[in-house]
């Protein structure tokens, strides 16, 4: 398992409210992750929380191809209504292939694959993401239980398999649009996630 160690806390306003940012570093590798808090973490209520892997094309420059971005500020704005949640930023860019190794899937989507094809085709998993650093960064900030917002049953798997109580699982769909209906679809299809409706989301 990846040993993380937590380094420092700071207070990030946001347009959604104040959070709490908390950061923590892989130490064999070097990586860097953040979890963004708000209110008391610590306590007996499970907490709502939302695992988002780094996606600089949807969560910075805008991209339509995904909607990470949408759902990134999607957590954020339901955090602050309720006024207590975590999210989990973790640097694993492309389902864990990197950026550069993403643009060249892009490339192959260009040309016709779908997400997981591309990635195949470029000799790597559909989802070559790795959760077991959440243990560690809960434990840290005393995290008891979450209410995990997500369409990906993976994601509950993943962290029941690491011992994480997850009391409930969030339907977490937005950002559908022109661009990206093959994406969501190949989701649905390929990687078993769950969309309710026609919303067809992470």
């Amino acid at each position: 398992m990846t040993t993380i160690r937590y380094v420092e806390s700071s207070k990030l306003p946001t347009p959604w409210g104040m959070f709490e940012m908390h950061g923590f570093e892989e130490v064999e590798t070097g990586k860097e992750h953040v979890v963004l808090t708000m209110g008391d973490a610590a306590t007996d209520e499970p907490l709502l929380a939302r695992i988002h892997s780094e996606c600089l094309t949807g969560d910075a420059l805008f991209s339509l191809r995904c909607d990470c971005g949408a759902q990134l500020q999607h957590a954020l704005h339901r955090i602050a209504i309720e006024g207590r949640g975590a999210v989990f930023y973790l640097r694993q860019e492309g389902r864990g292939i990197g950026l550069l190794n993403k643009i060249r899937a892009y490339h192959l989507q260009d040309c016709g694959a779908d997400t997981v094809e591309a990635n195949e085709q470029l000799g790597f998993g559909a989802d070559m993401r790795d959760y077991s650093i959440l243990k560690a960064m809960l434990e840290h900030l005393q995290v008891k239980s979450i209410r995990l917002m997500t369409n990906n049953p993976r994601k509950v798997k993943a962290l029941e398999d690491l011992g994480i109580e997850v009391t409930e699982r969030l339907p977490h769909q937005t950002g559908r649009n022109p661009h990206n209906v093959k994406y969501l679809s190949t989701k649905k299809g390929k990687l078993g996630h769950l969309f309710e409706d026609d919303e067809e989301q992470e």
